[in-house]
């Protein structure tokens, strides 16, 4: 815990001397000036000089290299974890079929349990703690694309709410939660928790309960990602998807105090389900696996036009789940129906016109092994 202490601290530091800076003004200090003051807190604290210096520069290095959004602060108990950087072979030992351990700095031999092969040439490791309390091991490396079947398949995915995933080839994929056991044991403990006083140790017993919870729902969901983006890339050589702009669909319907939201309610529902189907998860996990075989589409009216005809109405979609074509009389799920569009990669107007491919479809690479 001592090594996750100071890295947050320090990564809070960052936090604070970037949060001063403006445009204009002088430069936010790069990480060598940042390691520099980092020598002399060392020098200055014992508590800070007692850690290791390498879990504490690369709380730094990690900072600098955030690759989205800008950074905020890290809580105890929320972000906790450190990475640690030139680990040696001998620093990491099979002890048996199951487990194993890694040497770590200033805290010696630490066992964990070994899930599964380790690729050589690793040469860092990160260590986390999840709300749950449990700790985790993540050993750097990046694993090879999945190979392309050379089939010649092309699979479209439509992504919703009540449906995960739906497949041009008619498959229905939902990604798995809570079961009405487990919400309702859920429901009852945020109920409790509010009645909790702030810094007692009820209220710990009861938010270490909810976070387990809520983690078994988080593993379930990302063991579903895991299966089905790897499933899609060795079953077809192109993968169409919706292109979505996950972050703006998601964002907060509450408004401001002088122009407040509609609907309050129900978009921070449909927000949740949104998040709860692991929409962006799953094409980031595509792109890795199958990586130059994921072409993004464009969505607009592939839900109300028939994948058939091409007759784009929307009388065409009855309900969520039923599409029918009220021009050719073609019925079937209505998600199914999109995912066919997509799969076909055309773009519709308003005006129901089908125009050709274009953006991400003109650079989509083609298998060598096939003409899809």
């Amino acid at each position: 815990m001592e090594h996750c202490r100071h890295a947050r601290f320090v990564w809070n530091l960052a936090v604070e001397q970037h949060a001063h800076w403006r445009p204009g003004r002088a430069s936010a200090p790069g990480y060598v000036e940042q390691a520099r003051q980092l020598t002399e807190a060392r020098a200055e604290f014992a508590w800070l000089r007692a850690g290791s210096v390498t879990v504490q520069q690369q709380g730094l290095r990690n900072f600098l290299a955030r690759t989205h959004r800008t950074p905020s602060w890290r809580k105890a108990g929320v972000h906790e974890g450190f990475r640690q950087v030139a680990v040696r072979p001998e620093h990491i030992q099979k002890l048996n079929r199951r487990f194993g351990r890694v040497w770590v700095p200033k805290v010696r031999w630490v066992r964990f349990r070994w899930s599964r092969t380790l690729p050589e040439g690793v040469k860092s490791y990160r260590i986390t703690q999840d709300r749950a309390g449990r700790w985790h091991i993540a050993f750097a490396a990046i694993p090879d694309p999945i190979p392309a079947p050379g089939n010649g398949r092309v699979v479209g995915v439509d992504r919703g709410v009540a449906v995960s995933a739906a497949l041009s080839t008619g498959e229905l994929l939902t990604a798995p939660s809570l079961t009405a056991g487990e919400r309702k044991r859920l429901a009852r403990l945020q109920r409790q928790l509010a009645r909790c006083q702030r810094g007692s140790n009820r209220r710990k017993k009861v938010k270490t309960a909810i976070a387990k919870l809520e983690t078994r729902e988080t593993d379930r969901r990302k063991d579903w990602m895991e299966k089905t983006s790897t499933g899609l890339a060795r079953r077809f050589d192109v993968i169409r998807v919706e292109d979505l702009n996950i972050r703006g669909m998601t964002r907060s319907g509450q408004g401001t105090a002088d122009k407040p939201g509609t609907n309050v309610k129900q978009k921070a529902g449909l927000n949740r389900g949104i998040l709860a189907n692991a929409w962006g998860q799953l094409v980031v996990r595509l792109e890795h696996k199958a990586c130059g075989r994921v072409a993004k589409i464009n969505a607009a009216y592939t839900s109300q036009t028939c994948s058939t005809g091409g007759h784009c109405a929307p009388d065409n979609r009855e309900s969520q789940a039923v599409f029918r074509c009220t021009a050719c009389g073609f019925r079937c799920h209505a998600d199914v129906n999109a995912a066919r569009n997509i799969a076909a990669g055309r773009a519709v107007t308003a005006r129901g016109a089908l125009q050709p491919l274009g953006g991400a479809m003109n650079r989509e690479p083609q298998p060598a092994t096939s003409t899809a």
